[in-house]
Parts: structure tokens; sequence; C-alpha cells
């Protein structure tokens, strides 16, 4: 729940969110939660080098705590809209601390191997999977939506905090008490957070209804339709593929080529961790400097740095290449998921943050794996000389891509639903909707265009299946039909049309002839089965209900 304070909050400052009770409770945990995930990544990472000394493992490694996002990210978004955003939270805390807390068991047993160490990463990777588009859907619920980037970019700035100061306390950690207390630290961290979103019961949230199958459908298809979407996907997964290198092959730059030890492993973390936080408080800043091309200069220079890396034989030059790595990789991260936040509904904001979270993180571990493999032949730094080159080509490649805006986007505005409640669904059968124009000759052209427009609307808010017809006897007539996998499917496309779609449907209605427009609902039924029919009287009454004459709006 949106605390009171956001209406005195400085709407210009960078750290006007934290001035609101819930978000600023929330930030301060999830400070303690990355400190404890990066303690986690510290000391995995280093334990598995010392049982492999293998670029490979360590990769492997790198990579668990994220891998399971290629395969749940889309489930995990799902479930952000379907359920309980707080009890998805919570849920994920929850198995986040059993792994974390399960190493530190092995351990205590000295039954830890390579393999148990990767398969708990891949549990921590589970729980990270469906923490985060619950995390990043329930942010713009605790601000005013002109607080959204600013929150957006303090969340990221926790990931600077905590990159500061987890390595460096991850790698005290290992050489002074050993991993197994590194692990429980870790535990700590997970189990603040979730204590915080335990007590926290006034969080918001939106919920959808229908199975986890068609939710996950339904997202994919807004996010098909929707251009902007699409180019920043492309974007997403080429640059997470190519920038994995530089965290995975950090521990054998440091030892191989630095010759140095796990305390100074933490200390590039570190400092990678320093500049994060500096980009999380001047991301605005930047933004206001470069304008349109934010994202791919930052991308290009971030692979430009990234290559110093590889290339050094200096500490204190790879340390401030780092630095500067870590303030680009916040101006590209929060821009991004700003602008996914400013762009999305809220009614599918869990699926297109797990459609982020996706085409980022979820091809990192492929390109860690790929990366430690390079360098198990090639070495670390060349592997990362080469994977930076690659960076760079992403980031101009970017420069031609028609990306939008953050600083000139427009939230899509979903109007208070006029239509009243549908009570329970009446049947689960499919939905047919027809509707049937009779347009002037000449307007033909024009209206097709049109109709193009609407058939994105369908297919972004629910629609299956989208055909457009027209009529053999009469060429004036055109027919759309789209289909929708119940009933209750139909009354939530209802409710999820924004203020751009209503329009598009307004102007529909300019092109039809008065009193000429046919509409029609079909539902399925099973000629076979007569108790598995619908309740057809309801039916009625619910379509009534949502197309009553004195309604202001139309949303057919």
């Amino acid at each position: 729940m949106k605390d009171p304070t956001a209406d005195r909050a400085n709407e210009d400052s960078s750290i006007a969110p934290l001035r609101i009770a819930t978000f600023r409770r929330l930030w301060l945990a999830l400070i303690v939660f990355n400190l404890g995930h990066l303690v986690f990544v510290v000391a995995s990472s280093w334990l598995i080098l010392e049982l492999t000394s293998s670029p490979f493992w360590v990769s492997l490694m790198v990579a668990a705590p994220t891998l399971p996002l290629l395969l749940m990210s889309l489930p995990a978004g799902a479930a952000a809209d379907l359920l309980d955003r707080r009890h998805v939270l919570i849920a994920s805390s929850a198995l986040l601390a059993a792994g974390s807390l399960g190493i530190s068991v092995l351990w205590a047993f000295d039954a830890i191997t390579p393999g148990r160490l990767v398969g708990l990463g891949l549990v921590i990777g589970v729980g990270v999977a469906f923490f985060n588009p619950a995390w990043q859907a329930i942010v713009p619920s605790l601000v005013p939506t002109s607080l959204v980037p600013g929150a957006v970019s303090l969340n990221s700035a926790t990931g600077g905090v905590a990159t500061a100061l987890g390595p460096a306390v991850g790698g005290l950690l290992v050489a002074t008490v050993g991993p197994g207390w590194s692990f429980v630290v870790a535990t700590v961290g997970y189990l603040t957070l979730l204590l915080t979103t335990v007590v926290s019961r006034t969080l918001e949230w939106n919920s959808e209804k229908g199975p986890m199958s068609v939710a996950i459908a339904t997202g994919i298809r807004y996010l098909r339709f929707s251009e902007d979407y699409v180019w920043l996907l492309l974007l997403g997964s080429l640059f997470g593929f190519s920038a994995s290198a530089l965290r995975s092959m950090l521990p054998n730059i440091t030892s191989d080529v630095l010759t140095g030890d796990s305390a100074m492993y933490g200390l590039l973390l570190g400092m990678f961790g320093v500049g994060a936080l500096v980009g999380g408080l001047t991301r605005d800043i930047g933004g206001r400097i470069v304008r349109s091309r934010m994202i791919p200069l930052s991308i290009v220079s971030f692979g430009s740095a990234s290559m110093v890396v590889g290339l050094s034989r200096s500490v204190i030059l790879t340390a401030a290449a780092i630095a500067v790595a870590g303030l680009l990789w916040t101006w590209i991260l929060s821009t991004l998921i700003s602008t996914y936040q400013m762009l999305t509904p809220d009614w599918v904001r869990g699926r297109t943050m797990g459609a982020f979270i996706l085409s980022v993180f979820g091809f990192m571990p492929l390109g860690s794996v790929v990366a430690g493999a390079l360098g198990s032949v090639v070495g670390a730094d060349v592997a990362l000389v080469v994977f930076s080159a690659g960076i760079i080509a992403v980031g101009v490649s970017a420069l031609k891509m028609p990306l939008p805006v953050l600083e000139q986007i427009e939230p899509p505005v979903v109007p208070e639903p006029t239509l009243r409640g549908a009570g329970d669904d009446p049947t689960d059968e499919v939905v047919m909707v027809t509707n049937t124009w009779t347009i002037d000759e000449e307007e033909f052209d024009d209206f097709v265009e049109l109709l193009s427009r609407l058939r994105k609307v369908r297919l972004r808010t629910g629609a299956y299946q989208w055909t457009a017809y027209r009529s053999a006897t009469n060429l004036n007539r055109i027919s759309e039909t789209f289909m929708l996998h119940s009933w209750e499917q139909h009354l939530q496309q209802h409710r999820r049309l924004d203020v751009h779609a209503l329009e598009t449907i307004a102007e529909m209605r300019q092109f039809n002839r008065p009193e000429t427009l046919v509409q029609d609902h079909l539902v399925a039924f099973d000629v076979e089965h007569p108790d598995r029919r619908p309740a057809w009287h309801e039916l009625v009454s619910i379509h009534e209900e949502f197309h009553a004459p004195h309604l202001d709006d139309d949303r057919s």
C-alpha cells in the first residue's frame, strides 16, 4: 500500500522514494538480502575453485544461481500475476535460506563435493527465479508512478551497496572462518527479507484468474504483439549473454593473471559494487545527458571497461576498470527495468518482468558456461577480451534499434472498470467473439490498417486466435473473430483495455455505418453431455451487465 507521505516527496530527487515508509523498510531489507547473496556467490565461487581449480567448474558454479531462470522465469512471472506477490516473496526467500543452510550443513559434515555445491546452487537459482519477478512487479505499488524510475534506480543501488561490501565480507569470512560460516551469513541475509516481507501485510498485489499455462501464453502474446518489448528482449538477451564473462572469468583472472587470493577477489568485486552504487545514484543525471542513447552508449562503454580488465596486468587499473563497469552495469539495468515498468500495465507486470529477467539474466549462465569453456582453452583473460568485443558490437547494434526512451514514455492508463462484478466463471469452455462492420468501399484500405491495430489489441489482452473475414456476398461487410480460453478470460480482457486500446475501438466505430455493427459472443458447449453445459442464464446476465447501454465507454 502506498504510504501517504508519498504526496510530500520531492519528485525531482533521486532519493524521494526513501521517504515512503514501506518502500524504505523493504529497501533496507533488500540491501541485507543482496549482501547475503553476494557472500554466497563469493564463498561458493572460491570454494569450488579450491575444490577443482577449473575455470569450467567455476563458471558452472557462477551460472548455477541463475541457470533456472531459463526454465522458470516465465512461470515465475505468471505466478507473480496470479498469486499474492507477498506470498511468492515469502516462499522464494524461504527456499533461498534453505539452500544456503544446506551447504553449511554439508560443509560441517565434510560432505561437500563440486556436484552437491552446484546442485544446491541450482536450488538457490530456483528461489531467485521466483523472487525477482514478484519483487520487480511489486515496486510500482510502493511509490507514485512519477517516482518509479527513482525507485528502480534505488533498487539497483541496493545491489551496488551489497556488491561493494558483500565480496569483501565474503572474502574475509572465507579466509578467516571458512566457507561454512560464510553460508550461514548468507542465510541470515535471506531470512532478513523473509521476515520483513512477513510483517509487511499491507503490500498491494494484482490478482488475475486462470490456469498457469493460459497466463503464460497470454503474457507471451502480450509481449509478441507489443513492438517495443521485442526490441528490448532482443537487446537484453544479447547483452546478458556477452556481459556474463566479466563476473565468471574474474576469479581465474584474480588467481592466474593478478596472482591474488580470495581477499583480492573480494576487493575487485567490491570495486564493482562501489561503481554500481554510484551508478544507482547518478542514473537520472546520465539519462538527462545522453537521453535516447543512454542504453547503447552505456553498453559500448561497459564492453570497453570489460576489455581493459581482460588486458590489464595491474591490480589498480583492473580495479578502476571494474568500478567503471559497475557504474555502467547499473545504468544499463536500471534503465531497462524502468523502461519495462513504465511501459507495462499492472495486470501483466509480473510476466513482463519475468520475460525481462529471462532475456538478461537467463542468458547469463549460458554466456558464463561458454566463456568458461573458452577460458579453459585460451585462458580467462583472452576469453574476457573476446566477449568484451561482443559487448561493444551489441552496443553499436543497439544504436540502430528503435528502442523506447525512458524519459519519453507515457505510462499506460487503464481506466477504473465501469463494468460491474462477474461473480464465479459460469463456464470454462472456449469463447468466440465476432464483430461485423459495414463500411463504405472507398474506406476499405484505411479500415484494414486500423483493423491491424485492433488485432494487436485483441491478442495483447487475452485472445489466442484472431481472424478477419470479408463477406463474399457483400464486399462492404468486414468481420473479426477472436477466440478466448474461457468466459473469465473474456471478462478479464475487458479490464485490460488501456486508454490507447479504447481509442482504437472508438476509431473502429467511426468507420461503421449507423446501427449496422453486429456483435456476438459464442460459448462452446458439449452436445453429448447436458450436465457439462454452461449456466446459460448466468452467461446472459453477465453479458448484459458488461454491455449495458448506460456504460460510458465501449469495451467490446
